[in-house]
């Protein structure tokens, strides 16, 4: 099964979920940014890799706009060179509008992990020759105010489908890709990669997640990834 076929499954399984208060807002970019994604998977999903980096869900000025995993709209663009399409979500909050490419906002996490990516291998086409990046879960999740709502914080009876679906995308998209390493962007993605990818021959590890809103990535986060990505054996 393709990366295409693996996320059609997955758009048709959380499709029929069902969300409640606090969640008010459901944004699905598999959907409305059907172009870019897609793109992005038959551009660079390939082959065998030698590690897959795994985020936990959308950020508002990511992926939410570009369809693109960390998708940062001025790496998007200009270092992957993608582009396309993007619509609009059923309900749409009005302090988190999704512009698509329009959008001036700036999501940091994606600056700084593909700016790392850059930064070490120059091309695109050097990096996911060995490499690939993908999110365990695909959806936003917005209160009634804007605010974010990650995964880990949705009610546990709706939880669980949603891990549900997720897993078996995860665990399908591994065996697409075949990669020795499996690296979660943060605990709750390395806490979903070893319940999804048990009995699997690889090795599970993590990095510090990019986000700003931690103190620990906001000094020094660079040097603390390569650190963490050399102990786990892995050339970068």
């Amino acid at each position: 099964m393709d990366l295409l076929q693996i996320k059609e499954n997955l758009v048709n399984e959380l499709g029929g979920l069902v969300f409640s208060q606090p969640v008010a807002y459901i944004y699905n970019p598999l959907v409305y940014a059907r172009e870019p994604h897609d793109l992005y998977l038959t551009r660079y999903g390939g082959g065998v890799k030698e590690a897959v980096f795994v985020g936990m869900n959308p950020g508002p000025w990511g992926m939410t706009q570009t369809g693109v995993p960390f998708g940062e709209i001025d790496l998007v663009e200009k270092w992957l060179c993608i582009e396309g399409k993007v619509g609009k979500p059923p309900l749409e909050n009005p302090k988190k509008p999704v512009e698509g490419f329009a959008c001036r906002r700036r999501e940091v996490s994606g600056r700084r992990l593909w700016g790392l990516f850059r930064e070490r291998f120059g091309t695109p086409e050097r990096l996911f020759a060995r490499f690939f990046v993908v999110n365990y879960c695909p959806l936003l999740f917005l209160d009634a105010e804007g605010g974010n709502i990650t995964p880990d914080k949705l009610r546990p009876a709706e939880q669980k489908p949603l891990l549900t679906a997720c897993d078996e995308a995860l665990r399908l998209t591994i065996e697409e890709l075949r990669p020795a390493h499996v690296i979660g962007v943060g605990n709750f993605a390395e806490r979903r990669i070893i319940n999804s990818l048990k009995g699997m021959d690889l090795q599970i590890g993590k990095i510090l997640h990019p986000s700003p809103a931690s103190p620990a990535a906001n000094n020094g986060w660079r040097e603390v990834v390569l650190g963490q990505l050399q102990d786990q054996g892995i050339e970068f």
